[in-house]
């Protein structure tokens, strides 16, 4: 039993009693809900791939290859846009141009019908594979992919 000077002091299921979760909550109020640091934008050099989309021979799969800056990648036209990744799938080498993009717009490798977005690379159906997308831009003058610029970091 709690004498005079000491208090019981009842904790949740947390082990947080008032007085510890004050605390915690004013060290930390400060940072929740922040922006995150900006991260730098990244930048372009931009490649041409063809002066039209009539130059791009596409065939009923929608899917062709090009090569740009002596680099192999793969062309997708999905509902009137054309997007672009890599020439291979990263699981297991698959050439993506053989495979088919599915209802979605994932293009869906033909070796073992591993599916990548292609707005950002992810693999959507579980595996951990992640493709290389690049920008597609349809200007006045033509078609043109986006090539990250290497930096003193990026080798």
């Amino acid at each position: 039993m709690p004498n005079k000077k000491q208090s019981a002091q009842v904790c949740d299921a947390t082990g947080l009693n008032s007085s510890n979760a004050d605390r915690l909550t004013k060290k930390y109020t400060p940072y929740i809900n922040q922006p995150r640091a900006a991260m730098k934008e990244k930048k372009y050099q931009w490649f041409k791939i063809a002066n039209s989309e009539n130059e791009l021979l596409f065939p009923p799969n929608n899917l062709t290859v090009a090569e740009v800056n002596g680099k192999k990648i793969t062309l997708v036209k999905h509902n009137g846009q054309i997007s672009a990744c890599a020439y291979t799938c990263p699981h297991a080498g698959g050439v993506l141009a053989d495979g088919y993009t599915d209802a979605t717009g994932n293009i869906v490798c033909p070796l073992h019908r591993y599916k990548f977005s292609l707005q950002n690379g992810r693999n959507v159906t579980g595996e951990g594979y992640f493709l290389k997308t690049y920008p597609v831009e349809q200007r006045q003058d033509g078609i043109f992919a986006g090539f990250e610029e290497k930096g003193f970091l990026n080798f």
